[in-house]
């Protein structure tokens, strides 16, 4: 069964009249029975401008122009895949931004252990260690900024 937690913050005063009184705005958060605070996603979304950024940015325009649409993503289903994959709800677990960060840390970790282990007798043993690196880097870099915009989303303001 859900509780909830109440948090009381000051209301800017509106009238000078009301300048010596002080109200309290009512905020409730719902608590789950394991005591975590469930997350809001599409709120926070909106707190953070993420849609208008993202026009401003130009992202929408780009992505069209690669023949990424809305009904494209429409007739592919990814959506639905996204739902099936659990992408959604991994995006509010509170655990995902440790989890995404240390794999960030062990990806970055993975490319120079390669190169000082893998020795350089072979051209292929070479390749393997700058195909290891790349990818060490790549998706290092990814799952740390990953693990940071997840972190953002999860933030309570």
């Amino acid at each position: 069964m859900a509780t909830q937690r109440l948090s009381f913050s000051p209301a800017p005063s509106v009238t000078p009249a009301a300048a010596s009184k002080k109200v309290f705005v009512v905020k409730a958060a719902k608590t789950t029975t394991a005591g975590t605070t469930r997350i809001k996603l599409l709120t926070r979304v909106e707190q953070l401008r993420l849609l208008t950024k993202a026009e401003k940015a130009g992202l929408l325009s780009t992505a069209e122009k690669a023949g990424l649409s809305l009904s494209t993503i429409e007739k592919l289903g990814l959506l639905s895949k996204a739902e099936e994959f659990g992408v959604l709800s991994a995006a509010t677990d509170p655990g995902t931004p440790v989890t995404l960060f240390n794999l960030s840390l062990a990806l970055l970790v993975l490319g120079p252990l390669c190169a000082y282990i893998v020795p350089e007798d072979y051209p292929w043993e070479i390749v393997l260690q700058v195909l290891v690196a790349l990818v060490s880097v790549l998706g290092g870099s990814a799952s740390f900024a990953a693990s940071n915009f997840v972190s953002n989303l999860q933030k309570s303001t």
